[in-house]
């Protein structure tokens, strides 16, 4: 049996485009002789729909979008996923499910059992869980078929009571095919890949792995499809953030047609850079876009943006706003002119003086003279934010975020000021991270220009400013929200691993104190395996500290 793996970029609820590219996808198949092609979790729909799976003619267009794709497959056979209703009255609505076509109908139905309820995802919000299995016969093999978590060790969640495969395994099946919609993290690729291998060795079984690529708003797809032998041992991988259609064959358990890629990681900046670029890309082509426009400090943090936009949009359409105040240095406007020069964006020099002045006379008489500080410091920064949404106003720009994720755990950033954006993108980036990818960005050559690498980071909303006189050192501060929001470690732990008290509980109220701010930034491009946003839920108003 020949078999290609098709891993794509969906758009969701673009049914037209995405049955088409499926469909597409199916005639190149086709023509190279393949006996079945396997499409990513919720390819008809695109992961994750969220509540478009409550409208039920979001689910009609599912379901005729899979017919359009059961008549264009003939004399081959494909897999493909979406939700279905559910015929019983009770439990949920729906199914995720993946239909397996042949010849033009639909001769099996798989559901997903293991719904997964954590981080970013919600299944269980919307699917009803399987309970019943059974494997797929198709040109003399027999396929155990599941999706995505339901090949995952089922320990980890209490929820889960039935392990799909452990029934799939009675019936002695000749190999494992496994649908995913498994989204990015820079940890998670090497998690992957040993929780698939086990599953190999554990049923002696070898495996098919797909997975979609491509950003839905936040939430980024990598790729990375594999191939597994029956111990366990990855065979191949199909490359990372690319779309990819790929072939092989199956005789008696032996898989040929091999490209002999062997899985060697790229390392963690690496694959964030290649992340952002395409959620940044897709952010914008998906959402019928394709102008950017950013605030250009001269800093790090924007300069990193700019070269990220310009890189997944084109530097023609990037517009950066130099934005000089009193406070702003010589340098710094000259760092950021620097940085335009090597990449070839547009720019426009709009100097925020004036305006600023003419709020602090306005604001004089209701502040009694009282002595400057963050009022008007942030009075500044919401200037800035009212030029650059001019700007996109104006001329179609979408406005991109520069804060990190330093900044945004702390509370350190101006609401309806330099945190407003449509999309962020480093806002779950540390600070420690930036400076790694701005070297990774200057690899070639330098794009960001040094002195914005070196010189010592500052919002210059006052004079000799530092970020340095408002927080603890990057270093120090990134260690502890690591192990406070990635690894969920309590002030206790933390203090026993050797951090200062004093440091841990001003750092932590910080973080708690801001979560009003973080709930009005805009979405942020999730890198790491916690990201806020959608799979970090905590309440605004609480004293749990």
């Amino acid at each position: 049996m020949k078999i290609a793996l098709a891993q794509l970029n969906y758009i969701i609820g673009d049914f037209d485009f995405n049955t088409s590219k499926i469909i597409d996808t199916l005639h190149s198949a086709k023509a190279q002789g393949a006996d079945l092609v396997v499409f990513a979790e919720l390819s008809v729909c695109a992961y994750s729909p969220c509540d478009f799976l409550e409208f039920s003619e979001f689910i009609d267009q599912c379901e005729d979008s899979a017919r359009k794709i059961a008549e264009a497959c003939e004399g081959i056979a494909c897999i493909i996923g979406l939700p279905t209703k559910n015929p019983e009255i009770k439990g949920k609505d729906l199914y995720n499910s993946a239909y397996f076509i042949e010849n033009g109908k639909v001769k099996s139905i798989v559901n997903k059992a293991l719904l997964p309820n954590y981080d970013v995802f919600d299944e269980y919000r919307y699917f009803e869980p399987a309970v019943n299995f059974s494997c797929i016969e198709f040109k003399g093999h027999k396929i155990a078929l599941t999706i995505c978590e339901d090949l995952w060790n089922i320990n980890d969640n209490p929820m889960y009571v039935i392990s799909p495969m452990e029934e799939l395994a009675k019936e002695n099946p000749d190999f494992m095919i496994n649908i995913a919609a498994s989204p990015f993290a820079y940890n998670h690729d090497e998690e992957r890949v040993q929780v698939l291998g086990d599953n190999c060795r554990k049923y002696k079984l070898p495996l098919f792995y797909v997975n979609q690529i491509g950003a839905q708003t936040e939430i980024i797809f990598d790729g990375g499809s594999l191939v597994f032998d029956q111990e366990g041992a990855l065979l191949d991988e199909l490359p990372y953030f690319q779309e990819s259609l790929r072939f092989y064959s199956i005789e008696e358990g032996k898989i040929f047609g091999l490209n002999a890629i062997i899985h060697n990681p790229h390392n963690d900046i690496e694959q964030i850079h290649d992340a952002l670029v395409l959620g940044i890309k897709d952010y914008f082509q998906k959402s019928g876009f394709s102008k950017a426009v950013l605030g250009l400090s001269g800093g790090i943090d924007s300069a990193l943006v700019c070269a990220l936009a310009a890189e997944a949009l084109g530097s023609e359409n990037v517009m950066a706003v130099l934005m000089p105040s009193e406070y702003s240095s010589d340098h710094s406007i000259q760092d950021a002119l620097d940085l335009v020069a090597n990449l070839g964006c547009k720019h426009q020099i709009i100097p925020i003086k004036e305006a600023t002045a003419a709020f602090d006379s306005m604001m004089k008489p209701a502040f009694e003279d009282l002595p400057f500080n963050v009022a008007e410091e942030n009075i500044q920064a919401r200037s800035r934010g009212i030029v650059v949404m001019a700007m996109s106003n104006k001329f179609g720009y979408i406005l991109l975020n520069t804060s990190n994720k330093s900044e945004c755990a702390v509370g350190y950033g101006t609401l309806y000021g330099d945190m407003a954006g449509a999309i962020s993108v480093l806002g779950d980036v540390y600070k420690t991270q930036v400076y790694k990818l701005a070297h990774f960005i200057n690899r070639n050559g330098e794009i960001i220009p040094q002195n914005s690498i070196v010189k010592p980071p500052s919002a210059e909303l006052r004079p000799g400013q530092k970020d340095s006189d408002s927080l603890p050192d990057y270093e120090v501060l990134d260690a502890i929200l690591f192990q406070y929001i990635e690894l969920k470690k309590s002030s206790s732990e933390l203090i026993s691993m050797g951090f200062d008290e004093a440091m841990v509980k001003r750092i932590l109220r910080m973080v708690n104190m801001a979560e009003f701010k973080r709930k009005q930034a805009p979405p942020i491009l999730r890198v790491s395996p916690k990201a806020f946003g959608t799979g970090r839920r905590m309440p605004i108003v609480a004293k749990y500290r």
